[in-house]
């Protein structure tokens, strides 16, 4: 019931605050994409030559045909809102990606010992393999085909046999946009040929396999491989900014946040008073960024000079600490030179005791045998 004031008002009754339960969803396993008892991976394909090769899974030898147009189409689709979950491998660090997987045609499901999702960009690898675990090769094949080269990281797939349409630039980017986040696509309508950019190399890789035969919005068999190096001046200017973008993503993040600030202009305090103390009263002086920011005793910057004492520190320290083990091995030192014989001594009297063959060579310093001599001769006594 609202409440009313004396003067006859109605107040607005509080609102009640109501808690909304959130649940998280629970990861849900992968799924198997074919039946296992039905699987056929690893068998030797339909026989077309006169030597099989176990290495490629390929036949080589006999009558030449067109490697394109006996292509045939790929057996399975990989659907990753169904088939993606996790498998045994999701909370190892550096696991690779299942290549069945990619292809549609894995029948492991959970008990995969590869990852069944899609890349993303905190998935690193090496550069010599790719993020199946393959290795790549110096060079790239004669058809630009299989893992690639280590010596450029290429983001560009060639993807020709397209059928040609009007809406050929819509179909590919609907298609391809599943595997990752395309950077730029170019459509060559007239000739059925496209070229896809992806921002992370390893999204490029997955597309390649899990694009590799497979059809669009027809009955097309395309023929995915990686793309050559790009001729137009605009293309490599691009890629070199993009790699220059990239080294000042690693640049700024090994850096301190001040320092990166005061360089990007966004500290307007350290730059006013770098524009004031790098004056040195002489107007219209601009003191050099290589001067500024050295660091030494002779810093011109106090900050320069405040870390360059904040080391000269941590070498004393170590100066001290190294002295100071080296007191404790002098007194250890003294401690076994105490008694009659020195301790070199007492080990050459314990080698003799254990009857060891041959007189042993000893080799004694001479402040430890005068010691010991000298303790000997100052003993007196005339009994035998």
């Amino acid at each position: 019931m609202p409440n009313t004031t004396t003067e006859g008002t109605t107040a607005v009754p509080t609102a009640l605050i109501s808690l909304k339960k959130i649940t998280k969803k629970k990861r849900r396993p992968a799924r198997p994409q074919v039946d296992p008892s039905t699987f056929k991976g690893g068998e030797i394909p339909p026989q077309t030559g006169t030597v099989f090769n176990i290495w490629y899974n390929k036949w080589s030898g006999g009558d030449r045909e067109d490697k394109y147009i006996s292509k045939s189409h790929a057996e399975g689709r990989c659907n990753i809102p169904r088939d993606s979950g996790y498998t045994r491998v999701d909370k190892v660090p550096g696991s690779y990606f299942c290549l069945f997987f990619a292809r549609g045609l894995c029948p492991r499901g959970a008990d995969c010992e590869y990852l069944h999702r899609l890349p993303k960009v905190t998935d690193l690898f090496n550069p010599n393999v790719d993020c199946f675990g393959r290795d790549k090769h110096s060079d790239y094949r004669d058809d630009m085909g299989g893992v690639g080269s280590f010596m450029r990281q290429n983001h560009t797939l060639y993807v020709g046999r397209i059928h040609v349409s009007d809406e050929i630039e819509e179909i590919v980017a609907r298609h391809f946009s599943e595997w990752g986040q395309i950077e730029r696509i170019r459509v060559l309508n007239s000739r059925g040929v496209g070229f896809v950019t992806y921002s992370n190399e390893a999204n490029a890789q997955f597309a390649k396999e899990a694009m590799a035969h497979q059809s669009l919005d027809h009955n097309e068999i395309l023929n995915v491989r990686w793309a050559t190096t790009d001729p137009n001046p605009m293309a490599q200017a691009r890629e070199k900014r993009r790699i220059e973008e990239q080294a000042a993503a690693a640049i700024r993040q090994a850096l301190p946040e001040e320092f990166v600030a005061e360089l990007e202009g966004k500290n307007k305090d350290a730059s006013k008073k770098r524009r004031i103390e790098g004056s040195f009263g002489l107007r219209g002086y601009e003191i050099p960024e290589e001067i500024w920011y050295a660091r030494g005793p002779n810093a011109v910057n106090p900050a320069g000079r405040e870390v360059e004492g904040q080391a000269d520190g941590l070498m004393m320290e170590q100066t001290a600490g190294s002295s100071s083990v080296g007191d404790e091995a002098v007194k250890e030192q003294a401690k076994e030179q105490v008694g009659i014989f020195s301790g070199q001594t007492l080990e050459a009297l314990r080698g003799l005791n254990r009857g060891s063959s041959g007189p042993p060579r000893v080799s004694l310093k001479a402040s430890n045998v005068s010691t010991g001599l000298a303790l000997a001769a100052d003993y007196g006594s005339d009994s035998d």
